[in-house]
């Protein structure tokens, strides 16, 4: 089953990358770790409006999410660590990252997170939850 292009919008996904351990002003570790994500890329596929009776079993009945992400087989390897940029796209500077404001805060931040990724024969559909996240 293929899916059609008219149907499939772009949304931007940054994959993870590694955790970093932080270190106070003596270099010290805090025990504390920033997570750092690779540089969003755009793809195209079939995002849902909202979520339905149908795709609630599909993830299973007490896993909430916003939408569903409805790709082919072929698709990149999205997981529930990969965070995402649907209801807006992320400022992405000429070396491929995020551009960050005079502080170091990212000026357009994930709207969703990956909540469940389901992969079946021909397609793979994704579970996604909104978020707010502050630069």
């Amino acid at each position: 089953m293929r899916m059609m292009n008219r149907n499939k919008s772009v949304f931007y996904y940054a994959l993870y990358d590694k955790k970093v351990p932080l270190t106070d002003e003596y270099g010290n570790s805090t025990g504390e770790y920033e997570i750092v994500y690779q540089n969003p890329k755009a793809y195209r596929a079939n995002i849902s409006a909202a979520k339905d009776e149908v795709n609630t079993q599909q993830f299973g009945v007490n896993e909430a999410y916003d939408k569903v992400i409805v790709m082919d087989v072929d698709c990149p390897p999205i997981d529930e660590y990969t965070v995402l940029w649907v209801d807006k796209s992320p400022l992405i500077g000429s070396d491929g990252s995020l551009v960050t404001n005079e502080s170091g805060e990212v000026e357009t931040p994930h709207d969703y997170i990956v909540k469940k990724v389901a992969k079946s024969l021909n397609s793979v559909s994704v579970a996604i939850s909104k978020v707010t996240v502050s630069g």
